[in-house]
Parts: C-alpha cells; structure tokens; sequence
C-alpha cells in the first residue's frame, strides 16, 4: 500500500508523528551509549569515572543546548531541515568516535558533535508537531513522542550491550551511527512542516467554530526576555532542572554501574533499565491524556514526589526483585513530566512561543542532567558509590515539587463547536 492511499485513509497528522517518533527513538537509543561505554572505556584508556563522567555532562550540557537551537533552526529552516541536520552530526560524531586515543576527543566527538546532534532531536521537536499539526489530543501526542525515548532505551540498549560483549564498544557505536543514516531517508521523503503544505487543517479542526481563545493562543507569543521577567518560566526551568538531575543525568547515566559494582549480573541490570523503559512508555502516553484533562501542575508535584521517594529507597536495594520495584516504580515517571511542562508553557505564553521557549526550559533541564552526570562520578569516585549522589536527587524532587505548585494557574483552552 502507497504512503498516498494511506494519507487518504488516515491523517497526515498522524504520519508526521510517526516520522517523528522515529527520529525520537533513535536520537534516545544513541543517548543510552554512555551506560554501555563508561566501563569498557575504563578498561581500554585507563580513564577514571570521573573524566569520563565529564565527558558525559559535556554532552549532555550540548545536547540541553540543542533544544533552544532547534526551536530557532525550527522556525528558520523548517522541521525537516533540523531533523536531517542533527542526524548528519550525530553520524559524524559517531564514526569519529570509532578512532578515539585522547580523552580530548571524547570530549569533542561524543560531548559536542552527538550532543548538540541529539539535542537538535530532542523533545522540542515534539512539542512543535504537536502544536502545528493538532487541534486536539496535544498532550496526548506529545506523549507519544516522549515514549519515543523510552521505546530508544529498550531497543538500543539491550542492543548496544550484546554488541559490546561480541564485538567492542566500537561495534555498539557503529551500530548507532548507521541507525542515524538510515533515518534520513523518510525524513527527506516524507516531512512536511504545516498541514497547510498538504492541503489540510489541523487534526481536530474540521472546519467548526474554534472559540477565540484558541485563536488568540495560538497567535500569542512571548519573547524570551520576556518571559524570563516572569516567576513562572523561572519555576518551570527550575523544575526541569531537577528532573534532568534526576533521569538523564543520575539514572540514565550511573543507574547501570551503580547496579553491576553492587553485585548484580549485568544482564539483570540491563532487563531491569528494559522494564523501566517499558513502564516510562506507560507513564508518558498516560500523562499525555492525563494533561489534556487534569491540573497540569498538579501532576507535576505528584510525578516529583514519586520520583524522589523511589531513588530514596535505591541505595537500600541489594536483591534482584528490589531493583525491579524500582525499575517499575521509577520508570512510570521518567519522562511524564514532559506533556505537563510543554502544556503549562504553552497555557502561560502562547502556543507561538513554545519553540523557543521550552527549548530554553528543556536547556534547563540537561544543565541539570549535566550536573549529575559529573557530580554522580565524583561522588562515586570520593565515596566509593552513589548514596550521596541519589539522596541528593531525592531531595530535589521533593523541592521540584513544590515549584511545580507554585506555578500560576491557567485555565486550559477549549475548543467550541457549531
């Protein structure tokens, strides 16, 4: 069956996301290789955790850094122009990697060229879409492509380990980059950047009255400066930073070694991080319909709060169930703050906004990411684990909670028939 007949059957709408959700997944799956790389990289140079650590927050710092450039590369070139840019850099980050000797170019081909690459992909990506293609269900597709990340890690890396065990880290890494190659064909191929380019509306605009306000929202735009002068975009950013010190940074990064240095088998470990990332596809899709009803800031204090008392509860665990609570437990939040934080910029500043905006919320959110990345492996290094580490990701999802409250209350905006 031709992409025609399909698009006459179902929504461009719909294929959009799926393109996107592609290019999510693979931009996430490269983003899990720093777990599959710390200890072999430890092996082979001789590197401490704590300069590979640095490596990582390096990364992570570009890759916060991609989401602000993307909104801007977004509303100048067009989203197919962006995609296919950030996975040419991340191709070439990766195939310059398979020749590292220096720790140098570690820092420079994994933390600049693949983090600004998979930045460029990130979730500001999935933010626009949804804000361009739909009328309705925003949130819940905006869930759907934040599941795209977890979707990466189960399929990524299970895979990236095995490839490390038969071949070396550097057939893990050739692995990625070709991953990275293939995708540009359907997004050269099928990409558009408005439903207007396919002589469509909007999905969920089927022509009805839509109230002023959904106009209005939709046109309404706050520049950085500001929306920097408000409480609330500080409260959001500051939030987003303790839920990238808390996921990509601690976790995403450390969880893997924290967990083979306490006994367990690394084949364990790695189906533990896989029921995480089965569960972060539950927790997100739920919170994308969550949000499209509920008090989205609400939500935020409840995905903190469960968040802080599962890493709380992670240097007590010793026995293979316990880790899979957490797995379980922890994965249902991982990425659920994301729908909520995307709607409540969008709610405060306007849809119009939220390129830029949350591009600079989401940059919040990997300083922080980069922060415990680095911080994780100097405490691993002064202490011998990670127990300060996560008491201290504990306490800041309880605070983070707090903030997410303190946001002011905007009522969502509704669309009217007839």
């Amino acid at each position: 069956m031709s992409v025609k007949s399909i698009s006459a059957r179902v929504h461009y709408a719909w294929i959009i996301v799926g393109i996107a959700f592609l290019v999510l997944l693979v931009a996430a799956g490269v983003r899990t290789a720093p777990q599959v790389l710390i200890k072999p990289l430890e092996q082979e140079f001789g590197w401490t955790r704590s300069n590979i650590s640095f490596a990582i927050a390096v990364s992570i710092l570009w890759f916060g850094l991609g989401g602000p450039l993307a909104g801007s590369l977004v509303e100048r070139f067009g989203l197919r122009r962006a995609m296919i840019g950030g996975l040419g850099l991340i191709a070439l980050g990766l195939g310059a990697m398979l020749g590292i000797n220096a720790l140098w170019q570690l820092h420079l081909f994994w933390g600049v060229l693949v983090g600004i690459g998979t930045g460029a992909l990130a979730n500001v990506l999935g933010a626009v879409v949804a804000q361009r293609w739909f009328v309705t269900h925003r949130g819940l597709v905006v869930g759907m492509l934040g599941a795209a990340s977890a979707t990466g890690q189960l399929i990524f890396l299970p895979a990236m380990i095995a490839f490390t065990t038969w071949g070396g880290w550097r057939g893990a890494i050739q692995i990625a980059a070709l991953a990275s190659i293939a995708i540009v064909i359907p997004v050269a191929w099928l990409m558009r950047e408005f439903p207007c380019d396919k002589n469509l509306r909007a999905y969920g605009d089927d022509g009805a009255r839509v109230a002023q306000t959904e106009n209005a929202d939709a046109s309404r735009r706050t520049s950085l400066a500001d929306a920097a002068r408000t409480l609330d975009f500080w409260l959001l950013a500051a939030s987003f930073f303790v839920c990238g010190y808390t996921t990509n940074g601690l976790i995403g990064t450390h969880l893997l070694p924290h967990a083979i240095e306490h006994g367990f088998d690394s084949a364990i470990a790695a189906n533990a991080i896989v029921l995480m990332g089965l569960m972060n596809i539950v927790g997100t899709l739920t919170s994308g319909w969550l949000s499209d009803r509920y008090d989205n800031r609400m939500l935020l204090a409840v995905y903190y709060s469960f968040r802080a008392a599962s890493i709380a509860f992670l240097p007590f665990i010793s026995d293979m169930s316990g880790l899979f609570i957490f797995a379980f437990v922890y994965g249902l939040d991982w990425i659920a703050t994301v729908p909520p934080t995307i709607n409540l910029t969008a709610q405060r500043f306007g849809r119009a906004s939220v390129g830029v905006l949350y591009g600079w919320i989401f940059f919040s959110h990997m300083v922080g990411a980069a922060v415990a990345a680095y911080i994780g492996g100097v405490v691993r290094d002064t202490f011998g684990d990670y127990t300060v580490a996560f008491f201290s990701a504990a306490a800041l999802g309880f605070i983070a909670a707090g903030f997410s409250m303190t946001i002011r209350r905007v009522r969502a905006v509704t669309v009217v028939e007839g």
